[in-house]
């Protein structure tokens, strides 16, 4: 019954605010050793992988590989007296060829050596090589052969895979 005064509602309103629907729910706890085992399992694998590669190579801790790319014997064979580096026959794409004098150093940090050629400057190819030691050619006349990269200073950036000395 409602009373004059408004006591009645009072007490309604009194009963709603103190029962709550419960908004959250609880997790149940299994959860985090799944999240666990999902961890130890990527990281099994990823040891593995490592592990693999490891063997692979050949390596040991403590050892350390001279020189970018190791060519096999009968590699070297195909190449002519005076050549070093990829027989060009071996490569697949578009190999380029350019002659000239070897020098020391690139252009803004593109290439770590260039060839000189008849021209000027603008003439100059800079050179870089994953597979052969250029610092041992600086100086002479040489002919090479590679696949052309793009450069932003260098007009003219290769990747130098065969090189012939010429004199």
């Amino acid at each position: 019954m409602d009373s004059p005064n408004g006591s009645d509602y009072t007490s309604q309103e009194k009963l709603s605010q103190t029962v709550k629907p419960n908004v959250m729910k609880n997790f149940p706890g299994r959860q985090s050793k799944t999240n666990l085992s999902l961890i130890l399992a990527a990281f099994v694998v990823v040891l593995a992988g490592v592990a693999t590669g490891w063997f692979l190579t050949g390596s040991s801790l403590g050892s350390t590989r001279e020189g970018a790319v190791v060519v096999p014997q009968e590699e070297k064979e195909k190449l002519a007296e005076g050549e070093l580096g990829i027989p060009v026959e071996d490569l697949s794409g578009a190999v380029k060829e350019v002659e000239g004098t070897l020098v020391e150093g690139g252009i803004e940090g593109e290439g770590t050596h260039h060839l000189e050629r008849p021209g000027g400057p603008s003439q100059n190819v800079y050179l870089t090589s994953t597979a052969i030691d250029l610092q041992s050619l600086v100086g002479k006349k040489v002919h090479v052969w590679g696949e052309t990269l793009s450069g932003i200073k260098a007009g003219w950036l290769m990747d130098v895979v065969k090189v012939k000395v010429l004199d």
